[in-house]
């Protein structure tokens, strides 16, 4: 649980350095071969902590400490109305094991990754654009003109 645990920690500094420095990088600046490595390389290791090191600790977590495995069946509490069965086995058509659960949260990771990712990657993009403020409206709807403007 601790390595797992410091995966996610160690993902959120790498994400706080790239939102800081999106935030303190003009957008017309011209890079440097040496930036352009240094950056591409500092890149390259955070896909590699992402898409690599945290699923892998997600995975060995639920294999060795958690006990998820494939001869484990989800089954739930075992109510008056469920006989023998638990909950799950009851209410469900199909076998659940713990294996396809921790299988499911490991594709969980790598969907939530390249969210992050696309935002990243958007956010660096549109750094240094202006944002367009909505113009005001009257409290029927209509945009509000100025005097003088449009006529």
């Amino acid at each position: 649980m601790v390595a797992f645990v410091v995966s996610i920690i160690v993902t959120a500094l790498l994400a706080l350095g790239i939102n800081w420095y999106t935030k303190r990088c003009p957008a017309d600046k011209v890079f440097t071969w040496g930036e352009s490595m240094l950056f591409a390389t500092y890149v390259f290791f955070i896909f590699w902590w992402i898409y690599g090191v945290v699923p892998h600790q997600w995975l060995v977590w639920a294999d060795s400490e958690l006990n998820w495995r494939p001869d484990r069946y989800i089954t739930g509490p075992k109510l008056f109305w469920t006989g023998e069965q638990g909950v799950v086995e009851w209410a469900l058509p199909f076998t659940t094991t713990y294996q396809l659960i921790r299988d499911f949260i490991a594709v969980g990771i790598y969907i939530v990754a390249l969210g992050g990712n696309i935002a990243m990657w958007r956010s660096w993009q549109q750094r240094g654009q202006e944002k367009n403020e909505p113009a005001p409206t009257s409290e029927y709807g209509r945009p509000l003109i100025k005097d003088g403007v449009g006529s």
